[in-house]
Order: structure tokens, then sequence, then C-alpha cells
């Protein structure tokens, strides 16, 4: 396999995968890029569509992935370790990354009968967003919904702490004050948490058609998200605590879904 060796930053190539650190070119170009071995094979695996591989040249293909750059199909680029940090914003760059076209979604799932969706408000914390769509996608949501002013889902820290579950199911980005009223003609419920709920998350139903509101990590939902939403929940805490963190407490209610519906 005699593979193409990048080894100057300044090289055009190098210059557009380093740009695509920026929203602006990722959503100039429909483009993103992924880091790591476990994320390639995920790509690969779910049929996304990768433009190229590019892997660190003096350490060469990582064995996970010789069979993928054998089969073909699917360019294959060497690089050098400073090439390889430029184009992932990394001080200690992985030894593979690869360049993908965005996900194709179809936000038919978010309709399906018996829904269980994650709606996100303004949900700005890379970590958060991922790690939120990593618990979506163990409990085997329907889809998560991005609305605005929450962070991009191809930031390269949401996709690194996705850990791969962006590939599993769809994620749509959206505007709220359009999508819920449509959700809600259709009989869904729309779900908040609120520390004034009369219901704790353990005796609400969550059997029925349900979409879960999460809103900002220290704002909450906004006024006009929280205006629609059908029926508000509190987890109960009996420590000190005041409150837990969005991600925590979005895998706690979804798991309380999870129970109601599979184990109840």
């Amino acid at each position: 396999m005699n593979h193409l060796l990048l080894t100057s930053i300044q090289n055009e190539r190098v210059k557009q995968w380093a740009s695509l650190l920026d929203k602006k070119y990722r959503d100039r170009t429909g483009l993103f890029i992924i880091e790591g071995v476990h994320l390639v094979l995920e790509a690969f695996k779910s049929s996304a569509a990768v433009r190229c591989v590019v892997y660190n040249g003096e350490r060469g293909i990582p064995h996970e992935l010789e069979q993928l750059a054998r089969e073909g199909g699917t360019e294959w680029v060497q690089a050098t370790t400073q090439v390889m940090a430029k184009c992932t914003g990394t001080d200690t760059p992985p030894p593979v990354f690869a360049v993908l076209e965005k996900l194709k979604r179809d936000d038919k799932a978010l309709f399906r009968d018996n829904s269980l969706v994650v709606v996100l408000d303004g949900v700005r914390d890379p970590g958060n967003v991922g790690t939120i769509i990593r618990s979506a996608d163990a409990v085997g949501v329907d889809a998560v919904v991005l609305g605005k002013g929450s962070v991009d889902l191809y930031n390269p820290k949401t996709v690194r702490s996705t850990m791969g579950s962006l590939f599993h199911l769809p994620i749509i980005e959206a505007d709220l004050a359009e999508l819920l009223p449509e959700a809600q003609k259709k009989g869904i419920k729309l779900v908040g948490t609120s520390l004034q709920a009369t219901h704790t998350c353990y005796s609400y139903d969550w059997t029925a058609s349900t979409w879960l509101l999460m809103g900002n990590e220290s704002e909450g939902l906004s006024e006009a998200v929280r205006q629609m939403a059908d029926e508000s929940v509190i987890i109960p805490m009996q420590g000190e605590s005041e409150s837990l963190n969005v991600a925590m407490a979005t895998t706690v209610l979804l798991y309380e879904s999870l129970r109601q519906r599979k184990y109840g």
C-alpha cells in the first residue's frame, strides 16, 4: 500500500482539514473530522460517508484498521505528527483521523409510535451534549434534537465525547419553536424538569410518547420552551447537593423511562 505522505502544515489539503476545527468551515463544506481508532471503526460500521482516512506515517496504520485499508474504496493518507496535530487541534494527536460528510438525518424517527426523544434547549457544553447522546443511545431513545443555541454536534469535543454514539441514532438540529407545537399536535407529551414540579420522575408515567426537554446548564429551559411543556417532573434528592449536572439528570430520567417501558 503506497499512500501519499503529507509532511507540511502549509499543504493546501492540510489547511482545509485544519479549517474543519471551525464551525464556519464545517457548515460551508458539509464536512467534519473524527479522531481515533474507535470512532473511525464506528464510522465505517455505520456506512457513514468517509472521504479519507489520515494516519500517522511514523506509527503506521493502527492494526484494527489494516483490513479496512486493504479493502479500498476510501482514500488513505499518511501524515507527520505535526500535520496530525494541526488537523486535530490536540497537543497529543491521535494515531488516525478521518474526514466525513455530515450525517444525513431522517426526522421520521421523531414521530414513531410511543417515541422517546431527548430535546436539548441551549445545552452549550460539548461534553454534556456528547454524554447525553451516549446515554440516549444506551437507553434506545428514538432520536436526539439539538435546538438552536446548543453546541454544534460536529464540534470535535462533542464528537469525541459521544464515543461513537452519534453514528447509532438520529440527531436532528431543529428550531424548537416550530418542532415542539408539531409534536403536541401529534399527541406527544413534552416533559421538562422543574424544582416546583409536583410529580417526581418516579411517579410520572413515561410509557406514552414522550419528549424530554432539557435546558441550558445554568439557566435551564428558555421561557418560550418552558411555556410549551405539558408537564414537569423533579428528580428527588436526599443529600445536600443542590442539583445534578444536565447530562447526569438526563441519564437518570432516561433510565427511569427505560425501567417503566421495559422492566415495569
